[in-house]
């Protein structure tokens, strides 16, 4: 009887991750782009969380509509049913997930917990140990060795820390 590759870790639970990575990951460099554009410290924390949250938010719900529409276009089947949102929603609701924990950051520092500049670097270093774990997982699902887990998340690490050192570099 072969055992399925969950067996070893069964602990672990990496089906909802797996299903929801493209939004994760899309999500993390959505947010990461985000950030380095905008300038939260002339235009304060609690406007960077709206606009973080707001353009993540207008992202996932242009993907939502597109998808809808190009499977309409695909499949002839009708576009206003709650199948067909359904779809595009839990191909597109992690993507606005990852929004939530920067948006979260900016607001405490909204609220003086925090400087911006600390809640800006907080939120970089959130959506990097996202991508960081997820490529990780990637090495590991592709082969279960101890180097390409490694690889995969500094390949996608790198990619995060390269977004993250634009903003500086831009400002």
């Amino acid at each position: 009887m072969a055992m399925p590759r969950h067996g070893l870790h069964p602990h672990l639970a990496w089906g909802p991750v797996h299903r929801a990575s493209f939004g994760l990951i899309y999500g993390s460099i959505l947010v990461l782009s985000l950030l380095m554009a905008m300038d939260e410290v002339r235009d304060g924390p609690f406007e960077a969380a709206i606009v973080l949250f707001g353009s993540v938010l207008a992202v996932t719900l242009a993907k939502i509509f597109a998808e809808v529409l190009s499977h309409s276009m695909e499949t002839g089947e009708r576009i206003l049913t709650r199948k067909a949102f359904g779809a595009a929603w839990s191909h597109s609701h992690s993507t606005l997930l990852v929004a939530n924990v920067p948006t979260a950051i900016f607001i405490l520092a909204g609220l003086g917990v925090f400087s911006v500049e600390t809640a800006t670097a907080v939120a970089q270093a959130f959506c990097v140990f996202v991508l960081v774990v997820l490529g990780a997982r990637v090495g590991w699902v592709i082969n279960h060795s101890w180097w390409l887990p490694i690889a995969g998340a500094l390949f996608a690490g790198s990619v995060g820390v390269g977004l993250a050192a634009m903003k500086y570099a831009i400002h």
